[in-house]
């Protein structure tokens, strides 16, 4: 039985035919849907593209799922694939996925294509459709919350990678009842990519930051007022640069680098941690590098998150803890406005076993600080 050709949202699903095999070499054939799907035989040949189209294609719609070639509606020319894999009958359920060749991309193929066949998907009787994502694949993470998916965690080591390993996976999920349109963003994107004073800039954490957040966290102030109080791997320094964007996707930490805005050298780090989400609240944090120590930078970075978090994050409370020690840290949040409110007894891991006392300071909106 012949698929039926879905058009909807400017693109086209059809199934594949044997004048699209070039396409879909070139396609497949492509580092990124290389990187990220490793099922793909590599290198990618036409003789591969042929078999997909006679077999590989046919075969997904027989065992209950369904994969699509994506066509523009305007020249009918394969633009990427989108498919159903699988099934689980007694649940209603099934995985979506998609590729995108590099001549189609940046037009939101992705979005269109997702979109149409979760649409049709639904109203064959699904009821929920997963879309998994490697961690570190931002792009296709932005797909699913276009295309109204939710995040609903990780599944660790959840696939493979080529050449031998695992790889995490961030799982999105739609429902048949959910309400159209996008998913809501939690943490929205910084303002044309960055916060600025003028002196101070704040950006997205990433993985060009490593060498410098590994001097910053390993240094012996630092390390003193981590939890506990222990200096990270490089490793762990990599996996956490690697997975930022996908962590401020789906609403948990948006991590930042702090810049000196007129060089742009790399002054520190900060976050701000969504960690209370019902009740509007966040915890932010910040570290400096020594050379930019004394200069109000710390003090500028609170500002600019702080109003961010407000502004456009719409929190009405935020919240820092310190050690009762590190007068520094709560000089530097009292010039940004915080107000101590109270001492919160062995709250916190020390060393050897040990417990450490945390000092808590909270701002609302209206004591924030010029």
């Amino acid at each position: 039985m012949t698929p039926p050709t879905i058009e909807a949202y400017g693109i086209r699903l059809r199934p594949f035919r044997l004048d699209d095999v070039a396409d879909i070499a070139a396609g497949c054939a492509d580092p990124l849907v290389q990187r990220y799907l490793d099922a793909l035989p590599s290198p990618y040949t036409e003789a591969d593209a042929r078999y997909w189209v006679t077999e590989g294609a046919p075969a997904a719609f027989t065992a209950g799922g369904a994969a699509y070639a994506i066509a523009d509606p305007a020249t009918d020319r394969l633009l990427g694939t989108v498919g159903l894999s699988h099934p689980v009958p007694q649940r209603s359920q099934a995985e979506i996925g998609y590729w995108v060749a590099p001549w189609a991309r940046g037009r939101g193929v992705a979005t269109a294509a997702t979109r149409a066949l979760a649409a049709h998907a639904f109203a064959a009787g699904t009821a929920r459709l997963e879309l998994l994502a490697d961690v570190e694949n931002a792009a296709s993470q932005r797909v699913a919350l276009a295309a109204g998916f939710r995040p609903e965690g990780v599944r660790r080591s959840g696939g493979p990678v080529r050449g031998g390993g695992r790889r995490d996976l961030t799982v999105w999920v739609r429902l048949a009842d959910d309400p159209p349109g996008p998913s809501p963003r939690p943490l929205p994107d910084l303002p044309a990519g960055r916060l600025t004073d003028g002196v101070v800039a704040l950006r997205r954490l990433g993985p060009e930051d490593n060498d410098e957040m590994y001097r910053l966290h390993t240094g012996p102030e630092v390390v003193a007022s981590r939890v506990p109080p222990e200096p990270p791997t490089r490793d762990e320094i990599d996996r956490r640069a690697r997975g930022a964007e996908s962590q401020w996707l789906v609403g948990t930490v948006a991590s930042m680098t702090i810049l000196d805005a007129t060089s742009g050298a790399v002054a520190g780090g900060c976050a701000l941690v969504h960690d209370q989400p019902g009740s509007g609240q966040a915890m932010l944090g910040y570290s400096l590098l020594p050379q930019w120590r004394g200069r109000g930078y710390a003090t500028r970075t609170v500002r600019l998150l702080a109003r961010w978090g407000f502004d456009h994050v719409g929190l009405v409370r935020l919240w820092a803890g310190t050690l009762p020690e590190n007068v520094g840290s709560q000089r530097v949040l009292e010039k940004a406005g915080f107000r101590r409110e109270g001492l919160l007894r062995g709250r916190l891991p020390g060393a050897a076993g040990s417990r450490n006392d945390s000092t808590v300071f909270g701002l609302l909106p209206t004591d924030l600080a010029d």
